[in-house]
């Protein structure tokens, strides 16, 4: 029984699949594009008609202008692609001398940053006046120990104690980091 053309492709496909799979990893450096290639070739044959399948006349060197047009496809795709990020960069002002940097975190580093940010003036609520003062001077303005001392008229000791004591406030509410 003679098979179908559909199905004499598809035998000429299996036989030459390690074939195929050698050849566009050479083309592309890369195995596992090279079998997203060779599978994409599978699905187009299984979606070929009969009729057509009767028009290919030599199915090896069919298989493998099937696969270098993927092949072609793949690559315009990512020329797109890079070409759209990058006009969004440029219009979203996104770009410092063609380098990308974010001027704005994610949505969901905002919230997070909120919800820190809440966490922390809670905790700081319920401590004392010089404490929250302390660390205020030490951890925000950047101010040393000895500078905080001098400032709040209290000894350095008080100041490392202050400080000490609100951090290890924050560790018990609202964790790390």
């Amino acid at each position: 029984m003679a098979l179908s053309a559909k199905a004499e492709l598809l035998a000429v496909y299996l036989d030459r699949r390690p074939a195929l799979v050698r050849f566009f990893t050479a083309r592309t450096g890369s195995t596992d594009r090279a079998e997203d290639i060779v599978q994409d070739i599978y699905v187009r044959l299984q979606a070929l008609s009969e009729a057509a399948a009767q028009e290919v006349k030599a199915p090896a060197p069919f298989l493998y202008r099937i696969g270098g047009n993927l092949m072609l496809d793949g690559v315009r795709a990512g020329r797109r692609s890079a070409a759209r990020d990058q006009a969004w960069t440029e219009t979203s002002g996104a770009a410092v001398d063609g380098i990308s940097v974010a001027d704005a975190p994610s949505p969901e580093d905002a919230a997070w940053a909120r919800l820190k940010l809440d966490q922390v003036a809670a905790a700081l609520e319920g401590m004392p006046a010089n404490a929250r003062t302390a660390f205020r001077l030490h951890k925000i303005d950047g101010l040393t120990h000895a500078e905080v001392a001098a400032r709040m008229g209290v000894s350095r000791s008080s100041v490392e104690k202050y400080v000490s004591a609100v951090l290890a406030r924050l560790l018990e509410r609202v964790g790390w980091p």
